[in-house]
């Protein structure tokens, strides 16, 4: 990766994905595909023209960077009761307007601040105790470059890795990502294709299931989640269309988490109910989900975990928290059913993949 003009932190690097069209140069990191003029920037600020030359303003600019359990990202069938350091850095594709993380997503990206290397990020990993990485609080495919050099370096030392996405990166990205060593990604649906469209500003939520489908036959964990927001995509026919294509595309074992809305950014509908969650998890589970769970409703029964064949209790959760894991080499104990996931086995991060 080439280092170009950059301040002292070194936040403008080289893009890994560009081509050069007429004179201009064309993003080839999302599904955007913004095609750039010189000294031009795309539609998320984070990529820019320079002298015919695609660069990122933002590698390893960090917003945030905190150790969460995996739940929180959320994954509930990924190496549970495991940690993770959570690194963010600034703006997204999309363009939400109840977007919980807009004071990092909606701004513009620093030109100066945090700099950590993919280096120091992974050595802090081990140094406080986790056992993978997170890419997360905004939409972490804008930070590419800087998660492809942290994934190599992580994987040969012990550490998974993961993407906590909107899912709308390009199949190219998508595959670097994996080449370096992605192994899980939880993808937020937020929606049919009108809703998407609509709220999301031209956003084709085709391409989020086809990442979702080309992850998955990459070998990647998936889970999916969908904010349930009043008035946008808490209706039956939205929701009914959202499980049926999990059941259809993903297979009926993959995990939907389902979570409240809480007002924010330029959303102030009321906070999602939790009878409208239920009737959500209900919905999934007639279309023949065997894993719904609700998020945002700490203590529910629907955060844990049930046996699809006998309902045994295998994981009981209390919010973030793990109360106990009851999973025998990725098998359910009391009928030998195997539960679909990536399982902690013995000490440390072993994978018991069913």
């Amino acid at each position: 990766m080439t280092l170009l003009e950059t301040d002292e932190q070194g936040f403008v690097r080289e893009s890994v994905l560009q081509e050069s069209v007429d004179g201009k140069v064309r993003c080839n990191i999302c599904e955007r595909r913004c095609l750039l003029v010189e000294g031009g920037t795309g539609w998320c600020r984070t990529r820019q023209n320079k002298g015919g030359t695609l660069v990122t303003l933002t590698y390893g600019a960090i917003s945030s960077l905190s150790v969460n359990p995996i739940e929180k990202k959320p994954f509930y069938h990924f190496f549970p009761g495991t940690k993770t350091l959570t690194a963010g850095s600034w703006s997204c594709i999309f363009d939400c307007p109840w977007c919980q993380n807009w004071d990092i997503s909606r701004v513009n990206p620093p030109f100066g601040g945090n700099y950590v290397s993919p280096q120091q990020f992974v050595a802090m990993a081990q140094r406080k105790g986790c056992q993978g990485t997170s890419i997360s609080f905004n939409e972490p495919t804008l930070s590419l470059e800087w998660s492809l050099n942290a994934f190599r370096l992580s994987r040969p030392v012990g550490l998974y890795n993961t993407f906590v996405t909107n899912g709308y990166m390009t199949p190219e990205a998508l595959d670097l990502l994996v080449e370096a060593g992605l192994d899980a990604m939880n993808v937020d649906v937020k929606g049919d294709a009108a809703v998407v469209q609509r709220f999301c500003r031209g956003v084709d939520v085709d391409k989020v299931w086809t990442n979702c489908k080309r992850g998955r036959s990459r070998g990647l964990h998936i889970e999916v989640t969908t904010l349930v927001i009043p008035g946008v995509n808490d209706q039956d026919d939205i929701l009914q269309g959202i499980a049926q294509r999990l059941t259809r595309d993903l297979g009926p074992e993959i995990p939907w988490h389902l979570s409240g809305y809480l007002p924010a950014y330029k959303f102030t509908a009321p906070p999602t109910p939790i009878s409208t969650l239920e009737r959500a998890w209900r919905i999934g589970k007639d279309a023949g989900l065997q894993f719904v769970y609700l998020g945002n409703v700490p203590g529910h029964r629907y955060y844990n975990t049930y046996c699809p064949s006998c309902h045994a209790v295998l994981i009981e959760r209390d919010g973030l928290e793990l109360r106990r894991i009851s999973i025998d080499r990725g098998c359910c104990p009391r009928c030998g059913r195997q539960i679909a996931g990536i399982w902690t086995s013995g000490e440390g991060k072993t994978s018991m993949r069913c």
